[in-house]
C-alpha cells in the first residue's frame, strides 16, 4: 500500500536546501539548463581568462610612464602562485625590446676565461626549477609613516611569486674560473639606465640563478626577457632583469641603488646598506581595507606568509586586536623562500573586529609589529618594512586600514 504521507523528492530538496541554510551557507537556487547550449568561442592560440575576472594591476601615477611600480593584485589570489600576467613591477627605464637571438650574456673581470654566452647556449645547460617569492625593497614601506594604501593592493602589493626556470650561477662561474682575490660580482642589465647591483660573490655561489623560465613559459618583457638574475630571499631590486654583465671584481661598486636608494637611515644619523635578505612577514588578504562582508556568518580568513630567510613555520591570527591570537592552518607544501597561504573559519557577528596576522619562520624569527620596528630603525627609512598590517571590520561589513 503507498504511504501517502513520504516525502516526493522535491520536498527533499526543500528539506536538504533549508538544513544548508541554517548551517555554513544560503543554498542558491539550482539553474537548470533547458536547451542545448550553443557554440562557445572558437579555439585561439594563447589563452585568456574570463571576461568575468577584472583583477588588474594598480599602477602609481608618474610623470614619467617608464618608471614607476604597479602592483599584484593579493586581494584576488588564490593559492600561492601569482600568474605571471599579474607579476608586479618595478620598473627605472621602462621596458627593453630584446631579440633573444642577439643577447648574450658576458662573464668578465677577475676570471681565467671570460665568457660571452647566447640564450641558446644557457639554455643547452642543466636547468633548475624552483618556487620563489620576489618583493620589492619598498613593499609597504609607506607604513613607516603611517600614510598607507587603503587597500592591500596598494599597500602590500610589491611582491608575487612565481616558479622559475634557469642555470644556476655557481656552474657557470665555475667555467669561466674565478680569480682568487675576487669577492663580488657586479650584476648590470641591458635597460636604458644600466641598472646594476654588487652582490657577494659567496651569494653568486650558493642558490644565484640566471633564469630564463617564469611559470611554465618565457619570462615576460617586464620580468627581464630573456635573461633574469635571480638571488633568493633577497630584495627584488638586486635581482637585476635583462641581464647582460657579470663583472667579477675584489670590490663592491656602491651603485645607486645600493647607497642613495634601498639602504636604510637610522635614527643615528648612520644608515643600513646591502640589507639584501628580506625578514618574515604575512598579510591577511580576506577580508582586507577596501572590501565588505555582505552579512553575519561563518568566513574564512585567510591571507599570504613568506620570508627570505626559509619557511613559514608558523602563523597565528587575532580578531581583537593583538589581545589574543590563533594559529591559523598553513596549507602545503610549505617551501622556504616562497608564499606560504593560511587559513582560519572565523564567524562575523556584527560587532566591530579588529584583525591582523603574525609569522613565524623556521630559524625562530617572529613577525613584529610597526611599534617594536620603529623602536629599532625609527622612520626615516622607505624601506625594508615588515611589521603586522592590521585591518578593522565595522559593524557594517566594511573594511578598512587601521593602526593598531
Amino acid at each position: 500500500m503507498k504511504n501517502s504521507k513520504r516525502p516526493s523528492r522535491r520536498q527533499l530538496l526543500k528539506m536538504g536546501a533549508a538544513a544548508v541554510g541554517g548551517g555554513l551557507l544560503a543554498q542558491p537556487k539550482a539553474l537548470a539548463a533547458e536547451s542545448p547550449g550553443k557554440l562557445g568561442i572558437p579555439l585561439g592560440p594563447y589563452g585568456e581568462r574570463s571576461p568575468y575576472e577584472k583583477a588588474v594591476r594598480w599602477r602609481r601615477d608618474t610623470k614619467t610612464p617608464e618608471t614607476g611600480s604597479s602592483f599584484s593584485p593579493l586581494q584576488d589570489s588564490v593559492g600561492t602562485l601569482t600568474p605571471s600576467s599579474l607579476h608586479y613591477e618595478r620598473h627605472h627605464a621602462g621596458i627593453p625590446f630584446i631579440d633573444p637571438a642577439q643577447h648574450r650574456l658576458v662573464i668578465h673581470g677577475m676570471v681565467d676565461r671570460p665568457l660571452s654566452l647566447a640564450v641558446a647556449d644557457i639554455k643547452r645547460l642543466p636547468s633548475i626549477t624552483r618556487i620563489m617569492v620576489l618583493e620589492c625593497g619598498g613593499n609597504s614601506g609607506s607604513e613607516w609613516t603611517a600614510i598607507t594604501g587603503p587597500d592591500v593592493q596598494r599597500s602590500y602589493g610589491l611582491v608575487s611569486c612565481s616558479e622559475w626556470t634557469g642555470v644556476s650561477l655557481s656552474l657557470l662561474l665555475k667555467e669561466v674560473g674565478v680569480k682568487p682575490d675576487a669577492s663580488w660580482v657586479i650584476a648590470e642589465g641591458a635597460d636604458a639606465c644600466r641598472m646594476e647591483r654588487s652582490v657577494p660573490l659567496a651569494k653568486a655561489l650558493d642558490d644565484a640563478l640566471i633564469a630564463y623560465g617564469q611559470n611554465g613559459e618565457a619570462l615576460r618583457p617586464a620580468q627581464g626577457y630573456p635573461l633574469r638574475l635571480l638571488l633568493p630571499g633577497w630584495e627584488g631590486n638586486t635581482n637585476v632583469k635583462w641581464l647582460h654583465s657579470l663583472k667579477l671584481t675584489d670590490q663592491a661598486y656602491m651603485a645607486r641603488d645600493e647607497t642613495a636608494k634601498y639602504s636604510d637611515l637610522m635614527p643615528d644619523g648612520k644608515a643600513r646598506i646591502f640589507t639584501y635578505r628580506m625578514e618574515a612577514k604575512s598579510v591577511i588578504t580576506f577580508p582586507s581595507g577596501g572590501q565588505k562582508l555582505p552579512g553575519t556568518g561563518l568566513y574564512e580568513l585567510t591571507g599570504l606568509a613568506w620570508s627570505g630567510s626559509g619557511r613559514i613555520e608558523r602563523v597565528e591570527i587575532t580578531t581583537d586586536g593583538g589581545k589574543s591570537w590563533v594559529a591559523a592552518k598553513l596549507h602545503e607544501p610549505r617551501l622556504p623562500i616562497a608564499f606560504t597561504r593560511f587559513r582560519l573559519p572565523w564567524r562575523f557577528d556584527g560587532r566591530e573586529a579588529v584583525i591582523a596576522s603574525r609569522a613565524t619562520d623556521e630559524t625562530g624569527y617572529v613577525q613584529p609589529t610597526r611599534e617594536e620596528l620603529i623602536a629599532v630603525r625609527g622612520t626615516n627609512s622607505g624601506y625594508h618594512f615588515n611589521g603586522m598590517k592590521f585591518w578593522k571590520i565595522q559593524t557594517d561589513g566594511t573594511v578598512r586600514n587601521v593602526e593598531v
